[in-house]
């Protein structure tokens, strides 16, 4: 088949056959189909849709390219379970997630992505820990799991090989918000991961690729029926993401928040009900609570006893990173040279972020990429950033830019001054947790 035909049919709104579609996938790991070809079909994705039927096969071909994991001989006593979040900024649940999940009894291969669009990657963020493995070989992650519970770590080469190619495309093409590709390039990586349970995070606002409600809704629907009628057990949560998640956004700053957070040294509260919920929503679908508030009791006494801390210091050290990183993370997370206090200009309460802005100012501090082969420095980004219907006087901070140098710091505060909104009133009070979807 021709691939510039396999496109001109997408183009002009007509649904793919299976074999088109294989082609597609076959053409992004053989090579066969050029960049210019793949970018151009995920274009026509992007607008012209794909009905869920396409989207399934599509799926099911992707997780199909390459290697499909089987856990049934590692001696797994619990249910290997994941959680993905479909992106916004300041995310940094996984981070805690996986060894909270991994300390009440679940084991969590969690195969992460890098930054996309404006919003941040989980492999750029552990991998600003000085020596941590993300794309361990598939014994060693084995061995990993079964030693810790939890492996925050890369799709190797060899797993759904098709969506490494288009996932780099899509991030510097405009095609990340297509409702196929990204259920896709989800739930293919979760397919061939050998999961037996899958829970989702669809973030909607305006730091969200689903902007409005209805858009998260559609991609969550779609992830959970397509999931579920490929066999994968599957919940959703559509939740808030009008702001930044947590108080920092920015790689080695991320960390620094979610060690705190294990450590119960600073448990920002929204990241606190957001990282709860999807803890337990995991527990009971691997069968490890009965119920809602048995599930939420034990995360928090993984929490609480220091068991979930001490699941990610063992997974830092088994992956390549430093024995005593929770001890002196200081020691091993690079700090940037500049650091510049962005204070508020009047007095009133804090009622809007751009966080979608806010995410690419990081991008532009060099936290993220215009390029994909562009690197990161993970030093940089925000900390201690004043919270939507926080009262602020005039002078008093709003965040704390980390910076590769002045030029860049003074940038990054002017621009934050327009990106956060002070008001004379406070902001109607905004839930995170929106809603739930089941099979």
């Amino acid at each position: 088949m021709l691939a510039q035909e396999i496109i001109r049919r997408k183009r002009d709104g007509h649904a793919l056959s299976a074999p088109e579609i294989d082609a597609f996938v076959s053409g992004l790991v053989t090579g066969s189909w050029s960049e210019g070809q793949s970018a151009a079909m995920a274009m026509a994705i992007l607008l012209k849709g794909m009905s869920r039927s396409e989207t399934v096969t599509l799926t099911l071909a992707m997780a199909r390219s390459g290697t499909l994991m089987d856990w049934s001989s590692a001696g797994l006593d619990g249910p290997v379970l994941d959680k993905h979040s479909s992106g916004g900024v300041g995310d940094k649940v996984s981070l805690m997630l996986a060894p909270i999940v991994a300390a009440c009894g679940g084991y969590v291969p969690m195969l992460s992505g890098r930054g996309l669009g404006h919003t941040g990657g989980t492999l750029d963020k552990m991998e600003s820990i000085a020596g941590y493995q993300i794309t361990p070989e598939p014994q060693r992650l084995r061995e990993v799991l079964q030693q810790t519970g939890c492996a925050i770590v890369g799709a190797s080469s060899g797993l759904a090989p098709a969506d490494r190619r288009l996932y780099a495309i899509r991030d510097v093409t405009a095609t990340v918000e297509s409702t196929a590709l990204i259920t896709a390039s989800i739930l293919s990586k979760k397919l061939a991961a050998g999961l037996q349970g899958l829970v989702l995070d669809v973030k909607t606002g305006n730091g969200a690729f689903a902007a409005t409600r209805s858009d998260a809704r559609d991609l969550a629907q779609s992830l959970v029926t397509v999931a579920n009628g490929a066999g994968l057990p599957t919940r959703a949560w559509i939740t808030d993401m009008n702001q930044v998640l947590g108080d920092s956004c920015g790689n080695a700053l991320e960390v620094q928040e979610a060690l705190a957070f294990l450590q119960g040294r600073r448990q920002e509260p929204r990241l606190l009900e957001v990282t709860r919920a999807l803890c337990a929503e995991m527990l009971q679908l691997g069968g490890l609570a009965l119920d809602w508030e048995q599930a939420l009791h034990k995360v928090d006494a993984a929490l609480n006893s220091g068991l979930a801390l001490e699941r990610f210091a063992r997974m830092v050290q088994a992956l390549g990173g430093p024995a005593d990183f929770c001890e002196r993370p200081e020691q091993y997370l690079a700090a940037a040279p500049v650091q510049r206090e962005v204070r508020a200009p009047r007095a009133g309460w804090v009622c809007a972020m751009a966080t979608r802005d806010i995410g690419l100012l990081v991008i532009a501090l060099g936290g993220g990429r215009h390029l994909a082969s562009d690197a990161i420095d993970p030093r940089v980004g925000l900390s201690e950033m004043a919270q939507l219907g926080q009262h602020v006087e005039r002078g008093s901070r709003l965040a704390l830019v980390h910076a590769a140098d002045d030029a860049a710091a003074e940038m990054a505060e002017r621009r934050l001054l327009e990106l956060i909104a002070i008001g004379d009133a406070a902001p109607d009070a905004q839930p995170v947790l929106l809603e739930r979807l089941t099979a």
